[in-house]
């Protein structure tokens, strides 16, 4: 009976040890490693796309992809600032550039996306050359954009500008037409093509009205001077060397995207992040 209790004791550590290290290579063989989630924050209809980058995300880098969607330009930094999301994608750099001085945060971008030039519209009018004298133009209210569409109503002709990086309203030196031009909220641009003669809308907002790209009056020259209106995907600086967030990039920087933003898109918004600007 000693013999057996004794034989018996012997043996259990052996068992364990045995089964330890066949449970080990059960694991290592099904790779059923957890996922690593991320939480990014984007725009509107940009949920298509992502969408399908999340199953490249899965598949390839094994990354689950939790996407929250805001409906104006002041909530994906708050949110990214505050924890509430790890990244976000639905700005340009000179945007975030803006964000950062007026908020003391520390957001940085970690990759392209797309640029996406903005476009006059109208629903009352077909050409320029249709805006009359007392006509009222709407455009966006935010710092770097408001700019951008006066950079846009100066190109075409109807106002001169002060030389500024980021004009205002208040920098209009000559308006012959007398235009009344209202700043709104970005999101707010594209409805207000209900009361106003024309409105320059961000193309995210556009995609969202249902604003067909190919009836813009004027649509934004794409130079040189486009790349600040690069769009990105930004994170706060601590995680800008995450290689989970990095490897959503990589997820996101395909052919496969590509050949979505045109699907979707029909070449209103251009794959930025192999580009050269001339």
């Amino acid at each position: 009976m000693k013999r057996t209790l004794i034989s018996i004791a012997l043996a259990l550590p052996l068992f364990f040890l045995l089964a330890a290290c066949g449970s080990n290579k059960s694991n290592s063989a099904t790779g059923s490693s957890a996922a690593k989630t991320v939480k990014i924050g984007i725009m509107g209809s940009d949920e298509r796309i992502w969408q399908a980058v999340g199953k490249v995300a899965k598949k390839k880098y094994n990354i689950d992809l939790k996407i929250t969607k805001f409906t104006d330009y002041n909530q994906p930094n708050a949110a990214l600032s505050d924890g509430s999301i790890d990244l976000n994608a639905f700005q340009h750099q000179f945007f975030l550039d803006n964000w950062n001085k007026a908020h003391k945060s520390d957001i940085v971008s970690i990759g392209d996306t797309i640029l996406a030039p903005i476009r006059l519209y109208s629903k009352k009018i077909k050409s320029v050359k249709d805006i009359k004298k007392g006509d009222e133009i709407a455009i966006p209210n935010d710092a770097t954009n408001e700019g951008r569409a006066l950079n846009v109503l100066a190109t075409i002709g109807l106002i001169k500008l002060d030389k500024k990086a980021l004009p205002t309203t208040a920098d209009i030196t000559e308006n012959k037409l007398n235009l009344k031009i209202t700043a709104l909220d970005a999101a707010q641009t594209a409805r207000a093509l209900s009361d106003a003669t024309a409105a320059v809308v961000n193309d995210g907002v556009a995609n969202d009205a249902g604003l067909n790209p190919k009836s813009a009056l004027y649509v934004e020259k794409v130079n040189k001077k486009s790349k600040p209106y690069i769009n990105i995907i930004a994170a706060n600086k601590k995680d800008a060397k995450n290689k989970t967030y990095l490897d959503l990039v990589k997820a996101y920087q395909t052919e496969a995207t590509k050949k979505l933003l045109q699907k979707y898109y029909k070449g209103a918004d251009i794959p930025a992040w192999d580009i050269t600007l001339k």
